[in-house]
Order: C-alpha cells, then sequence, then structure tokens
C-alpha cells in the first residue's frame, strides 16, 4: 500500500515547494489549483508517517513485552491503532474521482406540478445554503429565475470551500430527481400531492481545463426579466449560450452587466460540459460496474420528501429518517455520509475484485 503511495508523497513535498514560489504564488488560478491539491494530498502524507511511527513504537514495545510482561498490553494497544490507521489509509488511497476536490456548480430546476414544484425547487435551494453556511462553504448565485409565489423555476449555485469537504466531492451525489409529498399552499381541499424538482451537480472547473471552441458556440442576448415576466433590466444584459455540439444551453442573467452574464454563463457551461462527460464515462463502464450511487443522472428519482410523515428516503441506499424538518434546514450531515459510505464500500470492492 505504502508503495503505491510513494509517487502522492513526492507529488506531495513537489507541491510544498510551489506553494513557497513567487511566480506560483502570483497566478491566482495556479496557486488556488496547487493549494487545493496539496490539502488533499496532506491526510495521506500524515496518515503514512503516523503509520510507521505507530510500527515503531510497536517494535520497541514487542522487544520490551519478551523480556517484561508488563509491556504486552501496550503491544495490543498498539497492534488495534496500527489497524485503525492501516483501514483509514486504505479509504484514504483507493481511487477515486480527480475532481472530488474541487468546488461545485449546482442547478435546481422545478418540474412536475408547476408552482409547488417551484416552491419545493426554492426550498432545496434553502436547504443547500443552510448547509453550506454550517461547513462554512461560500455561495454565490450565479442565476435565478423566480415565480410570483417565491418560488424558483430555476437556480444555479456557485459553491466554494476546500479540505476534506470540498463542495464537489461531498454534494455530487445530490444529482437527480427529487420529489415531494405534501399539501400545497395553493391546494384548498387539503389534498396531498406528489411534484418533483431536478438537481445537477457538476466540477467548477478552470477555463484551461476544458477546451471550448468559440465556433461551437451561439452567443444570444436578451432582456433579463422577473416574475411574471415583469422586465427588471432596460438592456439586452442577459446572455444565453449553446453549445452546438452537445445541444447543452446555459443562461445568465442575474447581472446588470452582459459581460458578467457572460463569464458566469461559461463558468456554467464548463461544468455542465465537464458533467456530462462524467455522465458518458460513467455510462461506458456501466456494463463492468452498477453503481448504486450515480451522481450525474438527471432522470433517476434519488430521493423523496415526504411531509406528512416527516420522513425522507434516499431510494439509492435504502436510507430512511423522520426528522425532514431538519434536513430541510440543512441537517444533511448522516445521509451525505451514508451515500459516501456506500459510494466507498463500492470503490474499495471494485479494487479487490
Amino acid at each position: 500500500m505504502f508503495e503505491n503511495a510513494a509517487p502522492l508523497v513526492e507529488e506531495f513535498h513537489q507541491l510544498e515547494g510551489q506553494l513557497a514560489d513567487p511566480e506560483v504564488l502570483a497566478d491566482l488560478t495556479r496557486s488556488r489549483k496547487v493549494g487545493r491539491r496539496y490539502a488533499s494530498l496532506r491526510p495521506i502524507v500524515e496518515g503514512i508517517e503516523a503509520h510507521r511511527q505507530l510500527v515503531a513504537d510497536r517494535e520497541a514495545a514487542a522487544e520490551l513485552a519478551a523480556e517484561d510482561d508488563s509491556f504486552a498490553e501496550e503491544v495490543v494497544a498498539l497492534d488495534e491503532q496500527i489497524e485503525q490507521m492501516t483501514a483509514r489509509l486504505t479509504r484514504l488511497l483507493t481511487p477515486r474521482d480527480p475532481n472530488d476536490d474541487a468546488d461545485a456548480i449546482l442547478e435546481i430546476k422545478s418540474g412536475e406540478g408547476g408552482e409547488e414544484s417551484a416552491l419545493f425547487a426554492a426550498d432545496l435551494c434553502k436547504m443547500y445554503l443552510r448547509y453550506a453556511e454550517q461547513v462554512g462553504w461560500k455561495v454565490d448565485v450565479l442565476d435565478a429565475q423566480v415565480t410570483d409565489l417565491g418560488g424558483y423555476k430555476s437556480v444555479t449555485l456557485a459553491i466554494k470551500g476546500g479540505g476534506e469537504l470540498a463542495p464537489y466531492g461531498r454534494l455530487k451525489f445530490e444529482g437527480g430527481v427529487h420529489r415531494v409529498q405534501r399539501v400545497p399552499v395553493t391546494e384548498t381541499q387539503g389534498r396531498i400531492h406528489t411534484s418533483a424538482a431536478g438537481v445537477l451537480v457538476a466540477p467548477d472547473v478552470e477555463a484551461e481545463d476544458v477546451e471550448i471552441n468559440p465556433d461551437d458556440l451561439r452567443i444570444d442576448v436578451f432582456r433579463s426579466s422577473g416574475p411574471g415576466g415583469q422586465g427588471v433590466n432596460t438592456t439586452d444584459s442577459a446572455v444565453r449560450i449553446t453549445h452546438l455540439p452537445t445541444g447543452v444551453v446555459v443562461s445568465c442573467q442575474n447581472e446588470r452587466s452582459q459581460i458578467q452574464n457572460r463569464e458566469s454563463a461559461m463558468r456554467m457551461l464548463r461544468a455542465r460540459l465537464t458533467a456530462l462527460a462524467e455522465e458518458q464515462a460513467a455510462a461506458e463502464a456501466a456494463e463492468s460496474r452498477k453503481s448504486q450511487v450515480r451522481t450525474v443522472d438527471r432522470s433517476e428519482r434519488i430521493r423523496t420528501y415526504n411531509f406528512p410523515e416527516n420522513r425522507i428516503t434516499d431510494h439509492r441506499i435504502g436510507f430512511k429518517a423522520h426528522n425532514l424538518d431538519q434536513v430541510l434546514d440543512g441537517s444533511l450531515t448522516a445521509l451525505l455520509d451514508a451515500l459516501a459510505e456506500q459510494d466507498l464500500a463500492e470503490r474499495l470492492a471494485s479494487v479487490g475484485a
């Protein structure tokens, strides 16, 4: 295991040197990328050093125990620590998504259910915003189309974080169809309705990481509008970009400046194209590995939010909890941990296969 980690340790020390290089520090994009990779490798390097120290301590304790039985308990305790550290390193060294350390672009779109679906999309948005606040992430709203009742036809968030809780690696399993069962505010007979909203999570990648031919883009500008089609801008500042080879369409109208909207739209497009490439790669690998926890399948119903029973159910892993009110208030840790554990188990199984 440590032989396989040797290149990572070498990379870590190279990155450490780069972070002290004024030329690297002067390039914000490069320094951010180097810093993110350095932070992701640090737990591995520190874990290997800790493991080596535990092994050395265990050898010394075993020599003493051979002469004095009172050291036998120390040997047993060190064996347990070595086992725990080995398990942790196995987790850290298991092959993972190279984008797991990236920031995230998260899109929520209303679906079946009209206004109720838009209100549910707003509830999901609040849920992710509150979770982001809890873990110390920064969130910017890139684009939002608001309905008359305060729901969202669509909303796009840029989520920035870092360390072991990088946004994309943490939220990537949120992609899919989220279904809600409740009595809508527009329902006069008290009947329970079912509606849905779609979520797409993609890595927020740098411009140099995705090659986009300008000739493949159709860029349209139009006038921004608010709820009910009410104009909120008297200039054509909103931007819609169509990637002709894939048919991917993104739009942004949050900013007053057409240039700013274009930059945000390109950011969204890069994320969408990266997610599309991952989706295609996953489809190609599906024959050899059927993953229960898929990341970017936007057509799959992944979760149900049942308000009458205060229950949340994730259909991919069989997760159920009766604390829906707390989850919608941002308490996502238990659910996200369960999804991550299932994914880790599958990756470990694939390595051992």
